[in-house]
């Protein structure tokens, strides 16, 4: 028997390793995505293997928690690295690191949003 597909549109910031909402084995492929984001331990509760929205939460609080360290190694970057004894272009280039990560980190909350609210829809199990 085939099973229809769903067609859903999708938020920009959705992640493209996940399969569209509806579709055929979504769900594996968001929690999948899921454990890339969280330490490697957790991908093994019990809990956070049957339930993929307890999954996301996790990777919306350890995302959240990543994007405070980035601000806090950009913020003191200028005070503290001199202080290593590195070179002012090192010093530069590990800014610009740390403000590019920051921005990736921000998308990266933004997608797992998208995959919480659509695991949320279909029923949180």
């Amino acid at each position: 028997m085939i099973m229809p597909v769903t067609t859903t549109r999708v938020s920009p910031d959705w992640p493209c390793q996940v399969k569209t909402p509806g579709s055929y084995d979504w769900e594996r492929s968001a929690a999948r995505w899921l454990r890339e984001l969280v330490p490697a331990r957790y991908g093994s509760y019990p809990a956070l293997v049957r339930h993929p929205v307890l999954l996301a939460r996790h990777a919306q609080i350890q995302v959240q928690q990543e994007i405070r360290v980035a601000r806090t190694a950009l913020q003191t970057a200028r005070a503290d690295l001199p202080r290593l004894g590195l070179h002012e272009s090192v010093i530069e280039h590990t800014i610009k690191l740390y403000a590019a990560e920051l921005l990736q980190l921000q998308h990266i909350a933004r997608s797992v949003r998208a995959v919480t609210e659509a695991l949320v829809e279909r029923g949180g199990r």
